[in-house]
């Protein structure tokens, strides 16, 4: 998954400062990865889900958001969500 490992990195370098990816779990076709941070207020949580697909692309992987699995929020505007990612392959 050196692909992947790329991609990630590249979100962390433009989203640091908002938020984290990390990779959870890498099973078959499907991969959990973790997002942790304060995460932009003008900009809708789900962009940043999104963003690590199209991330992705550059890279030649093709990924698609499937299911948040795990949501916390706390009170000081900074967040932790689980999502699932179904690996469709390399383009």
């Amino acid at each position: 998954m050196e692909k992947l490992d790329k991609v990630i990195k590249e979100f962390n370098k433009l989203h640091g400062r908002e938020a984290e990816v990390k990779v959870r779990e890498i099973t078959g076709e499907e991969v959990i990865l973790e997002f942790e941070g304060s995460f932009c207020a003008t900009c809708g949580l789900y962009d940043y889900f999104d963003d690590i697909k199209w991330e992705a692309m550059e890279f030649g992987l093709n990924i698609e958001p499937v299911e948040v699995l795990k949501a916390e929020e706390d009170d000081f505007e900074h967040g932790r969500y689980v999502v699932k990612y179904r690996l469709l392959g390399d383009k």
